[in-house]
Order: structure tokens, then C-alpha cells, then sequence
């Protein structure tokens, strides 16, 4: 009899612990936040995707380190955390003088030219322009350059959207070196963590990713571009000998792009490579393996749509009708040495 109870009391004690832990489940998808694609040429058309529970959140709150994001053309269709701030690591980055990292996943350096603009993406519904400052040191045949500020021209009314890092002589972690601009009217963003603004009619949303410094722009079923601010150090200076002067830090952008979708026909110095017919020119093992391209994406201001290759045709294709390339944006993981994959090479 004594056996029998102690078997029922057992059966009893693991029924509650499994009542108790799918309550718990039930509670914490609750709280997980979804997003169902309708992309009609997704793969995940229709099919609702549930933030994991270590990012439960597409807009986390402050001090959170990782946000959920949904890839509908992610043929796995599920939702995965990725960090807030831009990874210099991650396909679609742009960062340091600037070493980018292409959609083929392979790295090479495009220096362009101080105080000119270049296309970094021209597609048909999207133009995403940087301006380069620099400087070049005495027996230098070519400039240092950085990316200081960003154009975007999208959609098809032709909504434009600046964002530069501001001028500064010395770097002050305190002060927010970002300027931003929507349709030629500078845009007053909230110091704070999460705090966002967009226009109406929703054409974009910019949101901290931090108090100040690092934000995220999204531009609804189009792209995601994560920015941060950042100085040449002092230690960048003696390690590259780059000769920055004492009253410019030359503050400027390291910048991820995340495309939700792109035509085969994309141009520009990075979105050229993500076509699939796209060939690399950059030789693997090379320690600044660069690309060349100036006078192919050179345009003639930030907010400039024309240049020699550029391809926006001022947003007049329905999305509906663009046949989108396969996009597989996954992180470079550069941590393990120098090498990372077929096609990959690491190093600054």
C-alpha cells in the first residue's frame, strides 16, 4: 500500500512540475513578439515567426544587447538575436578606412577619394550615397579615407534621409556626434536608449541603439542599417600612420546593411556583391585586398542618383515585380584567425 502511495505521489509531484514548466513556456512565448511575412515571392510567405526568448523584442528595451530580427527570405523561417550595434565582422558591413565586407562574403577595401561621394548601393527603388573625408600625408599616393555621412534616396516617392557624423577636434563620449536629416529638415531624435522617430506615413524609422551615437534605420520592406559613430584614436594614428591632426578626430560611421531585398541588377561599390553573377576581384590573402570602382560610383553629391553604373530608376518598379536574390546575410565569424570560410579572408 505504502509502495502504491509513493508511486501516486510521484506521478503526482512530476504531473505539477509539467503543468508548471509549460505554463512557464506559455508565458514566455507570450511575451515574444511575432511577425508573419508577406513577401509573395518569400519563402516564408504567410508563416509567423516568434522572437527566441533570449531576444523576445524587435525594439528592446534600454540596455539590452540584442534585438530579434525576422529574414523572410531565410528559408529556415525562423526568427534569430542579433546585436544592436554594427558588426565590422558581418556580411554587409562598412567600417574602419573603410573595409567592407561584401554580400559574397569576401573582404576588400574601396578608398574612393577624400570629400567626394560614392554609390554604395543603387538599385531600383534604392540609393544609398557616402560621402569620404580624408587626408593624405606627405609621400602618400593615395588618401585615408573614412565614411562620414550616409544618403539614402527610396521608395517610390523619392523620400530622402541623411546621416553624418558631426566634425569634432576632440572625441567626447558625452556628446552625440550625429546629424540627421528627412526631406531637407534636420530630424530632432531624443537622447536614450530606444527612443525612435519616424514621419508619417511610416516611409522610415530611426531608433537608438543606444544614449547616443548608434542608431538603427529601417526602411519598411526594403532595408535594416545599423550606425555607429566612431574616431580615428590616437592608437589608430600610430599604429597606421594615418598624421591626424590635433583639431580633427575625424569622427565618421562604421555602418551594417541588412537587405530584405534587392533586384538582380543591383549596383554600387557594396551592392554589386550580392548578384549572383558578381565576380570579386579582391585576391584572397592579400592583406588590404582593394577594389577599385571610383569612377563607376563616383556621384556628384550625397543625395545624387546618377553615376557611371548606378541603376535607380526613382522607385518606379512595384516592388511586387522585383524577382528578389537569394540573401543570405550571415555573420563572418573572424574570431578563429585569419581564414573563415571558402572565399572569406580576415584582417584589418
Amino acid at each position: 500500500m505504502k509502495e502504491d502511495l509513493k508511486r501516486i505521489n510521484g506521478l503526482y509531484v512530476t504531473l505539477l512540475l509539467t503543468l508548471y514548466a509549460c505554463a512557464v513556456i506559455v508565458q514566455l512565448e507570450a511575451a515574444s513578439e511575432t511577425k508573419t511575412c508577406f513577401q509573395k515571392k518569400s519563402p516564408c510567405f504567410l508563416k509567423k515567426q516568434t522572437c527566441p526568448n533570449q531576444c523576445p523584442s524587435f525594439s528592446p528595451p534600454n540596455g539590452s544587447s540584442k534585438a530579434c530580427v525576422v529574414d523572410c527570405f531565410n528559408p529556415i523561417c525562423k526568427a534569430t538575436c542579433r546585436n544592436r550595434k554594427p558588426n565590422c565582422n558581418g556580411r554587409g558591413s562598412a567600417c574602419l578606412d573603410p573595409r567592407f565586407i561584401g554580400g559574397d562574403g569576401i573582404v576588400f577595401y574601396f578608398h574612393g577619394k577624400r570629400d567626394e561621394h560614392f554609390a554604395l548601393v543603387s538599385d531600383t527603388d534604392l540609393q544609398v550615397n557616402a560621402r569620404f573625408i580624408g587626408l593624405r600625408p606627405s609621400g602618400r599616393r593615395r588618401d585615408f579615407t573614412w565614411i562620414q555621412s550616409l544618403g539614402l534616396i527610396f521608395g517610390p516617392n523619392n523620400k530622402t534621409f541623411t546621416l553624418e557624423a558631426q566634425k569634432a577636434a576632440k572625441w567626447d563620449h558625452q556628446v552625440d556626434h550625429l546629424r540627421l536629416s528627412f526631406e531637407g529638415k534636420e530630424i530632432l531624435l531624443p537622447k536614450g536608449d530606444s527612443s525612435f522617430w519616424t514621419p508619417p506615413g511610416s516611409y522610415i524609422k530611426v531608433e537608438r541603439t543606444s544614449d547616443m551615437n548608434s542608431v538603427l534605420v529601417t526602411l519598411p520592406d526594403i532595408a535594416e542599417i545599423w550606425v555607429n559613430v566612431v574616431p580615428v584614436t590616437k592608437e589608430d594614428d600610430t599604429i597606421h600612420k594615418y598624421g591626424r591632426p590635433e583639431n580633427d578626430c575625424f569622427a565618421h560611421l562604421e555602418v551594417q546593411f541588412r537587405f530584405l531585398r534587392l533586384s538582380p541588377n543591383v549596383e554600387g561599390v557594396l551592392g554589386r556583391t550580392y548578384r549572383e553573377d558578381f565576380q570579386n576581384p579582391a585576391k584572397p590573402g592579400v592583406a588590404m585586398p582593394v577594389v577599385g570602382g571610383e569612377d563607376k560610383y563616383r556621384t556628384s553629391s550625397l543625395l545624387e542618383t546618377s553615376c557611371n553604373a548606378c541603376v535607380y530608376s526613382r522607385g518606379s518598379r512595384s516592388s511586387d515585380k522585383i524577382e528578389p536574390l537569394s540573401l543570405n546575410q550571415n555573420t563572418v565569424d573572424c574570431t578563429g584567425g585569419s581564414s573563415s570560410g571558402i572565399g572569406i579572408f580576415c584582417r584589418k
